[in-house]
């Protein structure tokens, strides 16, 4: 299913926080912890904040209660929520509802096509590369998935255990951004080939 950008523009809806280890543009694996961020803003933004922050699939009326609202106002919103992607509803008796991951990554695409030109997502796709190769090189393995941490502190003189699962973590990061910057440049690229011979 295709998924429309039809979130007002008026809402401030979130995306995903920046991570420590990477640039300002790059995004992160989710949210921080949430504590309360939205407690001044109205229940439809609390219901959003809240559903960002839910790691399995939670009931209307658990997510009414952390956002001290009634459950037939949570349903409502997480209807129109699951309309949009945002979340995906989950039949049962009770329904649950959880963050749609993939709406994310979605709009963490679009926004990048959107702020680079292709020239600068090239160059991150090559700086991104480069990282990737160094660790490919450093561990020689091909993903960070092929690498036994222990086994790989052991065996260095250099890098103890927390080095090697620090290098691990930044080596798939580095692997999931690449492929998001790759995928803006094909998606921006598109864009301008059709503006051409449009």
């Amino acid at each position: 299913m295709l998924i429309q950008e039809t979130i007002p523009r008026s809402k401030n809806y979130i995306l995903w926080p920046t991570s420590p280890r990477m640039s300002e543009s790059d995004a992160a694996d989710g949210p921080p912890p949430f504590e309360d961020a939205f407690a001044g803003d109205d229940v439809e933004q609390r219901i959003y904040g809240t559903i960002l922050q839910t790691r399995e699939p939670t009931t209307a009326s658990a997510i009414a209660d952390s956002v001290d609202c009634d459950p037939k106002t949570a349903r409502k919103y997480l209807g129109w929520f699951d309309d949009l992607g945002i979340v995906t509803r989950h039949d049962g008796h009770p329904a649950t509802y959880e963050r749609n991951d993939a709406y994310f990554e979605w709009r963490r695409i679009n926004q990048l096509a959107a702020d680079h030109s292709v020239e600068d997502l090239q160059e991150r796709v090559r700086e991104l590369t480069t990282r990737i190769t160094e660790y490919e090189d450093t561990y020689d393995a091909v993903s960070p998935a092929a690498i036994d941490a222990v086994a790989a502190a052991e065996a260095s003189d250099e890098r103890t255990i927390d080095d090697v699962y620090s290098d691990l973590a930044d080596w798939a990061t580095a692997r999931e951004e690449r492929n998001r910057y790759e995928r803006a440049r094909q998606q921006r690229t598109g864009g301008e080939r059709e503006q051409a011979s449009g």
